[in-house]
């Protein structure tokens, strides 16, 4: 996994198992890695795997069963686009809407893109 700095790995790992539930890689109810295993695939200490779990089991993203490991949760996608959908409203399209006005664009624009 290559990592970039602008990003808290832990975050960068849980965008990975967003992406997958998102394309279909990861389905409901499917078993992900332990740990360890997760850990030592990647590269990284089972300590920062363990924030991952622990961030995407808060989310409802995941699922633990004790004694047997972490699985998708069975609304893990919805969860993860109304997530994303809201960050991207929130945080991406007012500065998008600031730089069309700048530029004197307006939504007619996006009749020609694909």
């Amino acid at each position: 996994m290559d990592f970039h700095g602008e990003k808290p790995i832990y975050l960068q790992i849980a965008d990975v198992f967003c992406e997958g539930i998102l394309s279909g890689s990861l389905k409901a109810d499917d078993r992900i890695p332990s740990v360890r295993e997760y850990g030592a695939d990647i590269g990284v200490n089972p300590n920062t795997v363990m924030r991952v779990y622990e961030k995407l089991t808060a989310e409802g993203i995941i699922y633990n069963k004790r004694g047997i490991g972490y699985f998708v949760s069975p609304d893990a996608k919805n969860k993860i686009l109304d997530t994303q959908r809201e960050e991207f409203l929130q945080k991406e399209v007012p500065s998008i809407m600031k730089k069309m006005e700048l530029l004197g664009l307006d939504a007619s624009i996006f009749k020609n893109v694909k």
